[in-house]
């Protein structure tokens, strides 16, 4: 080869060197620069400012409680302004899909630092809902874009989103970790907001056509359930389940600690499980006592635990608050996959009052039922998180705000008892904490009774029982045909810090008896009301709170689908 082809060869890769450098630069400005778009796109002040909101989004952004970023946001978003109203509500969807996605993918980025067990604890619980909310909105946009959309299941995955959030920025929060909430708050940048807009700007969409075909769906469906009758369409079989006791059922997998079963414990039968399973999972649980901490998570669906009695299948943890743990990671036993079932089991936190926060059951399950169980604990035994859940049957012990949480729940049937709490302190029996007032959430206890430990009974006058307190700014709960023992305060219900939430919470009462039933010296907060309307108490019941008659019928349960009174 000559010099000058020589030279001429370097020239060339030379240049080639630099042009390859100079794309690999380019690449990484335009990396940055989408980065940065992507974390400024819905500050106010850094877009939109020049432009003027369609009708369409100023009617849409009316609903919302942040009104500047919902204006905005739709604005820069693509197709935002060109849409109607139908198209804002897919955009605002999708818009908050990407947003959390986002957020997400740069969370993910902390999962190898080091930290403190209390910090990695907060940190993990909340990757998990982080990835249940994804899930969530990924379910919202396929049901929308589908023929069969369901109003009442979108609002429900919607509500669970918030709620997760929430959850999410409270166990950041809990760990204090100097480093750990600084990097995620600054990944979660507005996106409270977002989540609740576009809660906003669905809840107040236009469904009339398919809620009549819901209501008439209703009406088919629409048999009272009492006792043990079931309508005919449910399967011999199904209806079994829930009749017969756990060794005549043909079990997929049985739970022994002598060995005598296909697992001895229960966490390696939950990982058999296939996931995302369309049909029934019957997990037989023997007698006996599981140290475990169990979590079914979302993946794990249509799962159903079945024991051998109360008090002879016990699942029983201890962790609490005070062992490094967030509140949402101390539950002995999580249920986060849709379609969970559990019978004839006890669930129990052992930890005790001295150990505050201590969660016996966490669930997190769409369409969930808890029948005939025993679930026990001091402070925050029942963590009725979010989604749709039934409670039939059951016993819950506990002390301060012992069922708490956000999910559409109705428990019925059941005996609710206060123990004994610490020194100085008062029992709490519910704290529900709806934030947001398009959530379709509350905790209605209906046909129950209230009672009152033999270890608190010698001091109840020590310990007053409230039958519950606002969490959370729109706190909604109900009590409904429900006796109600002694123990109970005459005000009823407790402040949760001065006047906080009570211009707008929802606490009712309707047709209570027994001793403590009497509302002639309940407290006077806006919030609070003695209901007097069937009408208004119907709206808690088993068919309009939670739409028990389109999922409660398939799992053979019990339910009693309207008031007693009617």
């Amino acid at each position: 080869m000559s010099y000058s082809q020589c030279f001429t060869s370097k020239s060339r890769r030379s240049r080639f060197i630099l042009l390859t450098l100079l794309t690999i630069f380019l690449i990484l400005i335009a990396a940055v620069s989408i980065s940065l778009l992507v974390r400024t796109r819905f500050r106010p002040e850094n877009s939109g400012a020049h432009r003027v909101p369609t009708e369409a989004i100023k009617r849409a952004c009316g609903f919302t409680m942040y009104k500047d970023i919902c204006m905005t946001s739709l604005m820069e978003f693509p197709g935002g302004m060109e849409a109607g109203p139908q198209e804002l509500v897919h955009l605002s969807m999708n818009m908050t899909h990407q947003r959390v996605s986002q957020a997400l993918y740069d969370a993910m980025a902390l999962a190898a630092f080091d930290m403190a067990p209390l910090s990695r604890s907060a940190y993990d619980s909340c990757m998990e809902l982080l990835y249940d909310s994804h899930h969530h909105l990924a379910q919202s946009l396929a049901t929308l874009l589908s023929s069969s959309s369901s109003p009442d299941d979108v609002l429900t995955w919607l509500s669970a989103v918030v709620t997760n959030q929430d959850t999410c920025e409270e166990e950041i929060d809990q760990s204090g970790d100097a480093y750990l909430k600084p990097q995620m708050m600054s990944y979660f940048n507005e996106l409270e907001e977002l989540l609740s807009n576009n809660l906003a700007i669905y809840s107040n969409q236009d469904f009339s056509a398919i809620s009549t075909q819901n209501k008439k769906r209703r009406k088919l469906l629409s048999t009272s359930y009492r006792s043990n009758e079931f309508p005919n369409w449910v399967k011999k079989s199904v209806r079994r389940l829930l009749q017969v006791p756990a060794f005549e059922i043909q079990a997929d997998m049985v739970v022994s600690k002598d060995g005598n079963g296909t697992h001895k414990k229960i966490g390696d039968a939950i990982k058999a499980v296939p996931n995302y399973n369309p049909r029934r999972i019957i997990i037989y649980v023997k007698a006996g006592r599981y140290e475990e901490n169990v979590k079914v998570d979302r993946k794990k669906t249509n799962v159903m635990f079945i024991g051998d009695g109360v008090g002879k299948t016990v699942v029983s943890g201890g962790r609490s608050v005070y062992a490094n743990y967030t509140t949402y990671s101390t539950a002995t036993f999580a249920a986060n996959g849709a379609g969970f079932i559990m019978k004839d089991m006890t669930i129990e936190n052992w930890a005790g009052p001295e150990k505050h926060q201590a969660v016996a059951l966490r669930v997190s399950a769409d369409h969930a039922v808890i029948y005939s169980c025993n679930i026990s604990g001091y402070q925050d035994t029942l963590y009725v998180h979010s989604q749709r859940q039934f409670y039939r049957e059951c016993d819950i012990y506990g002390t301060v705000d012992f069922i708490f949480g956000n999910a559409a729940v109705v428990l019925q049937n059941c005996n609710i008892w206060a123990r004994k709490p610490l020194p100085q302190q008062k029992n709490t029996i519910t704290a529900q904490s709806r934030k947001d007032p398009n959530q379709n959430t509350g905790i209605s206890i209906h046909a129950c009774r209230l009672w009152v430990t033999s270890e608190l009974y010698p001091v109840k006058w020590e310990h007053p029982t409230y039958l519950g307190r606002p969490w959370k700014m729109y706190s909604r709960t109900v009590y409904m045909e429900t006796y109600m023992d002694d123990h109970i305060n005459q005000a009823g219900w407790l402040e949760w810090n001065g006047s906080y939430a009570l211009q707008t919470l929802y606490y009712g009462e309707y047709m209570n008896n027994g001793p403590s039933s009497w509302v002639g010296k309940r407290v006077t907060w806006p919030g609070y009301r003695v209901i007097t309307m069937h009408e208004e108490a119907s709206k808690f019941t088993v068919a309009q709170f939670i739409g028990g008659f389109t999922w409660l019928p398939p799992t053979g349960v019990s339910f009693l689908a309207g008031l007693r009174g009617k």
